[in-house]
C-alpha cells in the first residue's frame, strides 16, 4: 500500500514555494504555476524532499496554507507523490484533478488514489438483472471487477474495475420495473465494450475457471475518418448470457 494514504481526509498545513502565478525558475520562464504549490514540511518523500502538494479552490497567491487532503497523485514513471489539498468542504472528482494538474502531471503517468469509500459515478451506468447473485459476483471478480458497496436485504451490487461501473440486481417477482418476460440470453441484441489492460490475463483466467469465451480473442482495426483504431478482444457471456466485449487498445495507424 502507497505509505501516503495516511494524508487522505488529514488537516495538513503546507509551505507555498511557489504561489499562483510564480515561474518555475529562470531555467523554465514559460513554466508559469496556475494555482498553489507547496510541501509539507518535515515530511518525506520518495524523492528524498519532502512531499509536494498541489493547493486547488484558492484563487490568490499565498504563503501557507491548512486544508484537507482528498487525494493523491502517484506517478508510476517516478517516485515524487503529490498530495492535492482543499479548503475543507470543497470536493473535485478525479478528472477535474487531472485538469488542474495537468500542466504538470502531463509529464508522467499517473493514478489518482481516493479513500476507499470514494466513488465517482459515471453518467452512463447500466444496472443488469441477474437470476443469482453470488453467481454473477462470483463471475465479475474473475474478470478482476470489485464491489464498491452492497445492498444485501435487496441483493444489490454495484461494481467496478478502472472506469468501468454495472450495478447488479436479483431479480425479484415484485419487481416495479419489469416490462416483460426475460429468457436466456439477457441483453439479446447488445453488447458491452469492457476497454481493460492486460486481456491475456483476464481470457486465461476465465479458462482456467471454466468459462466458456462466445469469442475467441482476435484483433480488429475499425476505421474513423483517415485512420484506423486498432485493439484486440474477445466475448464472453455473463451467467444470465450478458455479452461481454473485453478489448484492449493497439494504438492507431493510416488507413491508406
Amino acid at each position: 500500500m502507497n505509505k501516503n494514504i495516511k494524508y487522505i481526509n488529514k488537516i495538513v498545513t503546507a509551505k507555498i514555494d511557489r504561489p499562483l502565478g510564480s515561474i518555475h525558475s529562470s531555467k523554465y520562464p514559460k513554466h508559469i504555476y496556475p494555482l498553489n504549490y507547496g510541501y509539507i514540511p518535515n515530511t518525506l518523500s520518495g524523492d528524498s524532499e519532502e512531499i509536494d502538494c498541489y493547493i486547488l479552490g484558492v484563487y490568490e497567491p499565498i504563503d501557507t496554507f491548512t486544508g484537507k487532503c482528498i487525494a493523491i497523485i502517484h506517478r508510476l514513471n517516478d517516485n515524487d507523490d503529490k498530495l492535492v489539498l482543499v479548503p475543507e468542504g470543497e470536493k473535485y472528482t478525479n478528472e477535474e484533478i487531472k485538469a488542474l494538474t495537468q500542466f504538470q502531471e502531463r509529464f508522467f503517468n499517473i493514478e489518482i488514489l481516493r479513500d476507499n469509500s470514494y466513488v465517482e459515478y459515471n453518467k452512463n451506468l447500466p444496472e443488469l438483472s441477474v437470476t443469482n447473485l453470488k453467481e454473477s459476483l462470483k463471475f465479475y471478480k474473475t474478470l478482476g471487477f470489485e464491489i464498491g458497496y452492497e445492498r444485501p436485504e435487496d441483493k444489490f451490487a454495484f461494481i467496478c474495475i478502472d472506469e468501468i461501473q454495472f450495478m447488479l440486481q436479483e431479480l425479484d417477482s415484485s419487481d416495479k420495473w419489469d416490462v416483460g418476460k426475460l429468457t436466456f440470453p439477457f441483453g439479446n441484441g447488445i453488447n458491452f465494450q469492457l476497454d481493460l489492460k492486460e486481456i491475456d490475463k483476464i481470457y486465461n483466467n476465465l479458462l482456467k475457471n471454466n468459462y466458456k469465451i462466445a469469442f475467441d480473442m482476435e484483433e480488429n482495426w475499425y476505421r474513423k475518418d483517415d485512420v484506423l483504431l486498432g485493439c484486440k478482444e474477445f466475448l464472453v457471456q455473463d451467467p444470465d448470457g450478458y455479452l461481454l466485449r473485453i478489448s484492449e487498445d493497439l494504438g492507431q495507424r493510416p488507413a491508406n
